[in-house]
């Protein structure tokens, strides 16, 4: 394609993308949906109109959120029962691939081609390197980013056949780009998310499809509760889990302060959001001095 092909494409994406700075009535898949920043997610888009199909490895705590948005004690109101009945919850396990293109078929089949998918189920891991037992490192790879493969693959796909845009949100993390030698396995997943969304919102530009990369910092979610430290013994595991839901805590960061972030860049088509105050002020680091971010990784804070 020439040159003004390509640009000529690229308007006709944006006009397609438009349409979505009035999420009424929009189709929104948020995966992990059952706590932490996917519900907040899930609730943020409804309140803003949309119909949300909430998927989760627990089915219980996925419709704990559907049952949430389908309550008109729901904060902000959800979504009007005319667009589909608010809020649907499925079972998935993101890092099945399988699986997740069932949860794709039955989505187009029971409910349309969404609008918005919002890659976000994902686990913590703490540990270096020489500590992270191979098996270990797989899972955190398999969950974190080919989970986020699987739902871009089969989602985009629908997106690209109905041809008129839509937007996919991947969680990354502010470890995608600050190194962190006790968050080796986590890091390296996020940061292949990161590059995993430019080069995928370069790829989905003409067919109106945005891609956001989602960076929150320090967020106090469950997941901590269910992060593995290398090496640990259960009482150790339990300790540090402990410890770091205090400083999480203290910190006071809430997972809905990321979830308003998340529906502005879709509103906005924005291709990088460091939400939090530490990493935007780590993203602008990296990019002016990579060399203290090295500097820093050195560092045992642990």
């Amino acid at each position: 394609m020439s040159l003004l092909g390509e640009f000529r494409g690229w308007r006709s994406g944006a006009r397609k993308h438009h349409r979505l700075r009035d999420l009424d009535g929009t189709l929104v898949v948020v995966t992990g949906g059952g706590s932490g920043i996917g519900r907040e997610t899930a609730l943020a888009f409804a309140s803003e109109g949309a119909v949300v199909v909430v998927a989760d490895r627990d089915l219980e705590s996925a419709q704990q959120t559907s049952d949430l948005i389908n309550s008109a004690q729901m904060k902000g109101g959800g979504a009007v029962a005319i667009f589909g009945g608010g809020s649907h919850a499925y079972q998935v396990d993101v890092a099945v691939e399988d699986e997740v293109q069932r949860f794709a078929e039955t989505v187009q089949a029971e409910h349309g081609t969404p609008d918005v998918v919002i890659n976000n189920a994902g686990i913590g891991y703490s540990g270096t390197f020489t500590q992270t037992p191979q098996k270990d490192f797989e899972r955190v790879m398999d969950v974190n980013f080919w989970g986020v493969v699987y739902g871009s693959r089969a989602f985009a796909e629908q997106m690209i056949e109905r041809g008129t845009g839509g937007h996919i949100v991947n969680l990354s993390s502010a470890a995608a780009f600050t190194p962190q030698k006790r968050l080796t396995a986590y890091a390296t997943s996020k940061a292949a998310v990161f590059m995993l969304s430019d080069c995928l919102r370069a790829e989905l530009v003409n067919h109106g499809i945005g891609v956001s990369a989602i960076c929150p910092g320090l967020v106090h979610t469950n997941i901590i509760q269910a992060t593995d430290f290398a090496g640990a013994t259960p009482e150790e595991q339990a300790k540090m889990r402990d410890r770091t839901d205090k400083l999480y805590r203290k910190r006071g960061f809430t997972p809905d302060r990321v979830a308003t972030q998340i529906v502005k860049a879709v509103k906005s088509n924005k291709a990088v959001v460091p939400v939090t105050p530490e990493a935007k002020f780590g993203r602008l680091l990296s990019r002016l001095t990579p060399g203290s971010m090295r500097l820093g990784a050195r560092l045992d804070l642990g």
